[in-house]
């Protein structure tokens, strides 16, 4: 299968990853989407999406950027969904100053290293999302809101790894822990 893009994900320690997998499996087993355990995608929030990075070069400055960061806490407290065909549904994590910040941050790197950044990954326009589910059926879009509505939001927790996938499928090329010191 050929390859659609590359997408910069932000994941999350254990017991956070654990409760967005509780949600994409309460859907599975409602039959309502699959699609996120199908493609074997991993809970994250996207940093950027493109069909033009250049992995090789991402490496090194990501690595570099993920060293002289910290973990960062992030705590979901919305559901929310996306008015496009997509039918996505996902968790919206509190745009703290923190996360807001380690994004533009991220943006700032890129854009000296020449990496093209695409509109929706601006700084000023980016919405930090955590998808629990694609391609819901219409007339089942609330129904999975009432099932996600029982996960007991807000959940918290912490990002602690930045990584670069190529999809689809899902493939992950590296990730590096957040605030590490970098070993050569």
């Amino acid at each position: 299968m050929s390859s659609e893009g590359y997408s910069l994900e932000l994941y999350f320690d254990p017991a956070l990853e654990n409760q967005v997998l509780k949600a994409w499996n309460v859907l599975a087993r409602r039959q309502i989407s699959t699609q996120l355990i199908e493609i074997e995608s991993r809970p994250h929030i996207t940093l950027l999406s493109s069909p033009f990075l250049d992995p090789q070069k991402l490496q090194t400055i990501i690595r570099n950027f993920a060293s002289k960061q910290e973990p960062l806490s992030l705590t979901f407290s919305t559901i929310g969904s996306f008015p496009n065909d997509g039918n996505v549904l996902f968790l919206g994590p509190t745009p703290s100053s923190a996360l807001l910040q380690f994004h533009s941050q991220l943006c700032d790197v890129l854009k000296k290293e020449s990496v093209e950044i695409g509109e929706d990954y601006c700084a000023d326009s980016w919405i930090p999302y955590c998808s629990v589910a694609q391609d819901v059926p219409r007339n089942r879009m609330a129904e999975a809101f009432c099932i996600l509505r029982d996960l007991k939001l807000p959940v918290s927790g912490y990002a602690m790894d930045i990584g670069l996938v190529e999809y689809s499928p899902v493939r992950e090329l590296f990730s590096f822990p957040l605030g590490t010191a970098v070993e050569l």
